[in-house]
């Protein structure tokens, strides 16, 4: 398996347009996407940073993902995303090296990406995504 780069940081957020503000009023970053995922109960916001992206989730359900994730932990670091070549391939090895699988099959994420989720009691406490473009 080879990871190519840091896809991106997710950031859990109750508010996804006064978060946008924060990014943009006070780092100087643009925002150059908000797009919902309607199966993963989420609307997202992107950002460029160098080669790594910063993911605003905002939940669009409280029994979402992320709804849950603000109730249990508030907001902050969700996850950590990684690009890789060939996820089908990457979610076999990590199988066969004992990590457990959120997602044993990848399924469609913002920006078309395909992904599939680790589970943080694999990883050391870390919920990790890994992403592969698909052309």
């Amino acid at each position: 398996m080879k990871l190519k780069h840091i896809e991106h940081i997710g950031i859990a957020v109750n508010n996804i347009q006064e978060s946008i503000k924060f990014y943009e009023e006070v780092l100087g970053l643009k925002c150059y996407a908000v797009e919902e995922v309607k199966d993963q109960k989420v609307k997202t916001a992107f950002f460029m940073i160098g080669q790594t992206k910063i993911e605003l989730l905002e939940s669009t359900d409280p029994e979402g993902p992320i709804g849950k994730f603000i109730e249990k932990k508030g907001e902050g670091v969700h996850h950590i995303a990684y690009a890789v070549e060939g996820i089908e391939n990457a979610l076999a090895i990590m199988e066969e090296k004992g990590i457990k699988l959120i997602d044993t099959k990848p399924r469609k994420g913002a920006e078309g990406l395909d992904i599939a989720f680790l589970h943080p009691k694999s990883t050391g406490g870390v919920l990790t995504e890994l992403c592969e473009k698909k052309d």
